[in-house]
């Protein structure tokens, strides 16, 4: 073998290194692409998490705050989780002294207006960006319902996550079958008892 053949043998060589040192680094790369998406999704669920939290005590506060009408905040149905504030809500907004007994008209018209500055919330009307509300989780809707037999309130909010877990425990309905896959439905849920004050 020449010289000028050994020198070419070499370069075909080195050209080979650099190939696969760069289709390893291409595989790193990706690697990490995709850890960044992964970390950005578990960023975003963390977030809507603790935002339903932050909206889940605010409405019990309101409503503890609110004892005498208590049970005009129960607006759901516990077997359907109809109806509900927030995202898509329709419900006609209503709470008298046979609902609320023992409660006055100022009361009563402070519930209601508690429901609706929590549909609004749950709308993400906390914080906006170019004119949208964008302070709220993906598709949030809240219900309250009430259970004479237990004397308990239950308050729900469900959203629709970034991807696919497991099925919400079965009997908390709030937001079923409104996000496509069950998979996808998040609930945060809270049950409490209102005292009886003398």
């Amino acid at each position: 073998m020449t010289p000028a053949n050994r020198h070419t043998g070499e370069s075909g060589f080195g050209m080979i290194e650099v190939l696969v040192t760069l289709l390893i680094l291409l595989v790193g790369l990706l690697g990490m692409a995709g850890l960044m998406v992964q970390s950005q999704r578990s960023e975003m669920e963390s977030y809507q998490r603790v935002q339903a939290l932050v909206l889940l005590q605010d409405i019990v506060g309101r409503i503890k705050a609110n004892r005498k009408a208590a049970p005009c905040y129960a607006i759901s149905d516990t077997t359907l989780g109809t109806p509900y504030m927030g995202n898509g809500a329709a419900a006609t907004l209503a709470c008298t002294a046979a609902i609320a007994t023992g409660s006055t008209a100022t009361e009563q018209s402070r519930a209601l207006q508690d429901l609706s500055d929590w549909s609004a919330l749950l709308q993400g009307a906390a914080e906006t960006s170019s004119g949208n509300n964008v302070g709220s989780m993906i598709g949030a809707r809240g219900c309250v319902s009430y259970d004479p037999a237990s004397l308990t309130y239950l308050v729900t909010i469900a959203w629709q996550g970034m991807g696919t877990t497991a099925i919400p425990s079965a009997g908390v309905n709030c937001g079923k079958n409104l996000y496509g896959s069950e998979t996808q439905r998040r609930v945060v849920s809270m049950t409490f008892k209102i005292a009886t004050l003398s």
